[in-house]
């Protein structure tokens, strides 16, 4: 599949790291897997692993973490 950002480099799988902010929390997931691209190396998620990201992240957020580090589980 060709990449959607470039348009010139193709999707290959592989794993990423994810960080996001949440008001004054930040959530880091590691080894998160997803399409990567080999020229620019944007990630792509699906969107069952994109609506777990968003689970862990709210769930750090709830129990009042400042920062967060995880490794990401399927």
């Amino acid at each position: 599949m060709t990449c959607p950002i470039c348009k010139h480099g193709e999707i290959a799988p592989g794993h990423t790291t994810i960080a996001i902010q949440r008001g004054e929390s930040t959530i880091i997931l590691k080894g998160v897997p997803a399409g990567i691209c080999d020229n620019c190396e944007e990630y792509h998620l699906s969107e069952d692993v994109a609506l777990k990201v968003y689970a862990v992240a709210d769930l750090a957020v709830r129990s009042g973490a400042e920062v967060e580090i995880l490794r990401f589980a399927a």
